[in-house]
């Protein structure tokens, strides 16, 4: 009886040891999900797979975030982030990001699958609405299957985009994250008067993020023309002058190829952008340019303009984005595949996490041998939480 005591003495003191350093770590759950209805009308081929588009659907992109953090008595803070694709989808119920990280006076680590600095510090332009033309483009109505005449050329450029996976499609997008959520290292600085600095190095770019069997040990090295570990360096500033404020931002990644084959070469891509404020109206500018490891004939650039103006609730927006794939000898042609796309678009938002969403976007892409164009108005509400 008195070890019984004993024992459940002992547990409970375990139980209030705990309980306090328990309580110091805020957990909070949050989010967002976007949906939206809307029509499009592209070209298609006849006869070919699917007769013709639908016309009229329903899109949507949501996520759940789940963040624990806490801060020690001097002054370190130390948390984790992760985030699941909640729709179902190719990626439903999967884990998209899962990292820790610590910060202080001297600046942040993250360490785990997260996106690095190249695009943690890229400055973005404004947006009609950023879900269908911002730095990440989450909604896209146009079908890039059997019934595009540029199928395989349009299709093959935008899977190119993320080179670490080789099967996901980012789409006509401008965001710097040829690494994706690769397992990496990542340190930011601290803010000095609006200027910041980072730097990421990514272990396998072909580590997907998730943890395998343990039997499965390490990843391998050195496969044929294989995407391996990457570094990326990147920075800006953002500032106020004579009533303008103003961002701008550079980054640069490289990633190694592992045992090039003949005609492959390390993967490069480097940005810069400007964005202004003056009121409420805003305007931007973003260059981004990538070889997809293509050691002959194969670049990317992108250039985006965006502006916007904003009174009261609604914000009015328009962008445009070029994009020029020297396809080359690594693609699947030997031309180019040139891609404009021109959107404009009003938000409302109606309250503190939610938002109504509005737009029209135009979109067209030219290679020998099969132009396509493709319209699409989309209304969409937004809720984070």
């Amino acid at each position: 009886m008195n070890k019984l005591l004993l024992g459940s003495a002992a547990i409970a003191g375990l139980l209030l040891a705990s309980a306090p350093a328990q309580a110091q770590m805020e957990l909070t759950i949050g989010g967002h999900t976007k949906n939206y209805v809307g029509w499009l009308d592209q070209d298609t081929v006849a006869g070919v797979g699917l007769a013709e588009e639908r016309s009229f659907d329903m899109q949507r992109e949501t996520e759940l975030h789940f963040n624990g953090e806490s801060t020690l008595d001097n002054g370190l803070t130390f948390g984790f982030q992760v985030e699941i694709e909640a729709d179902v989808n190719d990626d439903a119920n999967t884990i998209e990001e899962s990292y820790i990280y610590l910060s202080g006076t001297w600046g942040r680590v993250n360490a785990g699958s997260e996106n690095g600095a190249a695009y943690l510090l890229q400055v973005s332009a404004p947006s009609a609405d950023s879900n269908i033309d911002g730095i990440r483009q989450y909604i896209n109505p146009v079908i890039y299957g059997a019934v595009s005449p540029v199928t395989a050329a349009v299709a093959a450029s935008w899977a190119a985009g993320v080179p670490a996976s080789g099967t996901d499609a980012d789409g006509f997008d401008y965001d710097n994250d040829l690494t994706g959520q690769s397992e990496k290292l990542t340190y930011l600085s601290p803010n000095f008067n609006g200027f910041q600095v980072g730097a990421s190095y990514t272990f396998d770019t072909a580590d997907a993020g998730s943890a395998g069997p343990v039997g499965t040990g390490f990843n391998t090295d050195d496969i044929s023309a294989v995407a391996g570990d990457a570094w990326e360096v990147a920075g800006r500033y953002e500032g106020v002058m004579s009533n303008f404020g103003y961002a701008l931002g550079a980054g640069y990644t490289v990633i190694d190829i592992e045992a090039p084959a003949v005609g492959t070469d390390d993967i490069e891509e480097w940005n810069v952008g400007l964005d202004v404020d003056a009121g409420p109206f805003g305007i931007g500018v973003v260059y981004t340019a990538g070889d997809n490891g293509a050691a002959a004939g194969e670049d990317v650039d992108t250039w985006v303009v965006g502006v916007d103006y904003t009174t009261g609730p609604f914000k009015f927006g328009a962008s445009y984005l070029n994009q020029d794939d020297e396809l080359g000898t690594s693609g699947v042609g030997t031309t180019d595949l040139e891609t404009d796309r021109y959107t404009g678009g009003v938000i409302y938002t109606a309250g503190p996490g939610l938002s109504f969403r509005g737009s029209v976007s135009h979109i067209e892409h030219d290679i020998t041998g099969g132009d396509a164009d493709a319209t699409s108005v989309l209304g969409g509400v937004q809720i984070n939480f």
